[in-house]
């Protein structure tokens, strides 16, 4: 799963996706994206969603310096912690939340530098290129690929769903992900959203 961690759509995804891991057999790998990226030069974007992507550039630029250091599995722990923050206590993005979040899994403090530096910004687009070039149309987060026993990649967007599905609930949407997604020639299913995204 690609995401962005500002993204209560992703975060919503991303607890779904394990709570499939203890229904199906499913190891989720958590890779990084950009909304910000994806904004990039973009025109006509209304001005709260402009405000609301102002600092999203930071938490993404930390969470590729700390993929770089230690490897891609630690994103796994990292997203949490960042989510943990963002979502449910609501904490103010910024030098604060990045080393609290470091801090809680004794990671390396110096790695929250890696918000103001330019330095990972093209390990940034490299990984954000890969997440949504298969899905394609410009499309963000949620961003999930799903390799099959043949080895071929079933990439889409999303699910954009709320609230987290428990259990079994978590796994029968999984079946029904992967049933429409595989479907060749099957590209689009959506619906209005009724709320906004509740966050568990």
């Amino acid at each position: 799963m690609w995401f962005d961690p500002k993204c209560p759509w992703a975060w919503n995804a991303s607890r779904w996706l394990l709570e499939v891991e203890r229904v199906r057999d499913v190891e989720v790998r958590f890779h990084v994206m950009s909304l910000w990226l994806l904004n990039e030069g973009r025109e006509g974007l209304e001005a709260w969603y402009e405000r609301w992507l102002a600092d999203t550039l930071g938490p993404v630029r930390v969470l590729i310096a700390a993929e770089q250091k230690y490897g891609t599995p630690v994103l796994r722990d990292l997203y949490t912690a960042f989510g943990n923050r963002i979502h449910h206590e609501k904490a103010t993005i910024g030098r604060d939340l990045y080393l609290g979040a470091l801090t809680e899994l004794g990671l390396a403090e110096e790695l929250a530098d890696a918000a103001e530096s330019t330095g990972y910004d093209e390990a940034l687009r490299v990984s954000h290129r890969a997440g949504l070039d298969p899905v394609g149309e410009d499309l963000g987060t949620p961003a999930i690929h799903v390799t099959g026993p043949d080895g071929t990649v079933n990439a889409f967007f999303g699910p954009v769903v709320s609230p987290v599905p428990r259990a079994e609930a978590a796994g029968r949407l999984w079946d029904g992900v992967l049933n429409v997604s595989g479907t060749p020639g099957f590209f689009e299913l959506k619906r209005g959203r009724t709320e906004s995204p509740r966050v568990s």
